[in-house]
């Protein structure tokens, strides 16, 4: 009989607890006390090293699990189309909102791709690469950034660009062009299967 890995390790429990920070993360954000934004903005990095350390932590202590697998990056694309969507909200912008739809509509799109490669036996051709990786950095650090700092407007209610909003946006757009980089690389891999003639049920 197969050996089960326990479900509550310690790297599955950082991950879970990763997912119950989300209502913590929005109720920072939407409660009216000063620094707010720095305590969202905190939790949201927080939440980001967690994901690092977890992943450490599995493959340091032999703990990686199916339970791991599936609810690791989960957690990742919960939070961060949380934070998204708050910062759409806040910003109200075109400006904000344009990536920040690319970006969970890529999230989707290479999530339905990986469980379909899964089902034919291909996952890894579709794994977590490089620059998947590099997106998820540069992603984690512009949203960061965007939470910890309030937009001001000026009379006429045009958002006021400070240079760290600059900086926060300039992030974000990267994130999004590696976020379209990366999928292009994921579909491009997979593409010799969807040429692949299958025999209807």
């Amino acid at each position: 009989m197969p050996a089960h890995s326990p479900i509550l390790n310690l790297p599955n429990i950082l991950t879970l607890i990763r997912v119950a920070a989300i209502p913590v993360l929005v109720a920072a954000f939407y409660l009216p006390f000063k620094g707010s934004n720095m305590v969202a903005a905190v939790l949201f990095l927080a939440a980001g090293l967690t994901d690092w350390l977890d992943g450490y932590l599995a493959r340091k202590l032999g703990q990686t699990s199916p339970f791991g697998a599936f609810l690791d990056p989960v957690a990742d694309k919960l939070i961060v189309a949380v934070a998204l969507l708050m910062l759409v909200q806040q910003h109200a912008t075109l400006w904000l909102t344009a990536p920040a739809m690319v970006i969970v509509c890529r999230e989707i799109t290479v999530s339905a791709l990986r469980e379909w490669m899964a089902e034919l036996g291909m996952r890894a051709k579709v794994a977590v690469s490089a620059i998947g990786k590099i997106k998820t950095v540069t992603q984690m650090v512009a949203i960061t950034l965007l939470l910890a700092v309030q937009p001001g407007y000026d009379i006429s209610g045009g958002m006021l660009m400070t240079p760290i909003l600059w900086l926060s946006y300039v992030c974000l757009y990267v994130a999004m062009l590696l976020t379209l980089w990366s999928m292009f690389l994921y579909l491009k891999a997979a593409a010799p299967q969807f040429r692949r003639s299958r025999p209807r049920p």
